[in-house]
């Protein structure tokens, strides 16, 4: 797994980069297909607040904590990371069980998903280059847009290999 560390407005101290990276370290042993590890640090007046990014297999799980030592940030963030490790773990379990079941007892076991978060945003026309880009500074699996060639809502996507690929209404 490779960790990575960044700082904003403050200074890295060698302790502090062992702590995390000890800290993070440990979900390699849970984790088998962790690719690689994100751990931004940063300091806002008396706020020490820890984030981390953990790429598994194409699919990224976030934490944040925001606390008034660094140490017990990097400690709580840590904490909230094993609970959505845990989870994505039994959700790997538990897809691996029901691929052997019927798919006809799955479906009327579950509940169909509720809608439990909803976002509304601004959309400007922008190219696909500039989509690509804003969806790799956002560190996002898809972003949409309105086509300034066309003028229609796009969906630029990241595909499992790679590349990317766009989604267009047809005319």
């Amino acid at each position: 797994m490779n960790i990575i560390i960044n700082c904003r407005h403050m200074d890295l101290t060698q302790n502090l980069r062992n702590y995390a990276e000890e800290k993070i370290g440990k979900f390699s042993k849970y984790l088998a297909n962790i690719t690689e590890a994100t751990v931004t640090l940063s300091v806002e007046k008396y706020r020490h607040k820890a984030e981390v990014h953990l790429k598994i297999n194409g699919s990224l799980i976030k934490a944040e904590s925001i606390t008034g030592e660094m140490y017990s940030s990097i400690d709580e963030v840590v904490e909230k990371l094993a609970r959505q490790v845990r989870k994505h773990k039994e959700k790997i379990v538990s897809h691996r069980k029901n691929k052997n079941k019927s798919s006809t007892v799955a479906e009327s076991a579950e509940s169909p998903p509720a809608i439990i978060k909803n976002k509304s945003f601004d959309i400007k026309p922008m190219s696909v280059e500039e989509a690509a880009m804003q969806m790799d500074l956002l560190d996002k699996n898809f972003f949409i847009f309105i086509n300034a060639s066309s003028g229609n809502i796009n969906v630029l996507y990241k595909r499992s290999d790679g590349n990317f690929g766009l989604i267009e209404p047809v005319k």
